[in-house]
């Protein structure tokens, strides 16, 4: 990545407030591909409900 973690966000919070549970999509590793209908995306973080979306 260009920027760490911690820059990334430094940048975002300065024009908008960041909170916790936010998502910060930064982009995607090399060799991953796109998201299909079908495709199950499941995220977790401490201290949060886990979330599933099922691509439909």
């Amino acid at each position: 990545m260009i920027w760490s973690v911690a820059e990334q966000i430094s940048k975002l919070s300065k024009p908008t407030s960041c909170c916790p549970g936010d998502i910060i999509y930064s982009g995607s590793p090399e060799a991953v591909g796109p998201v299909l209908r079908g495709d199950l995306i499941e995220m977790r973080t401490g201290g949060l409900p886990d979330l599933s979306v099922r691509i439909v």
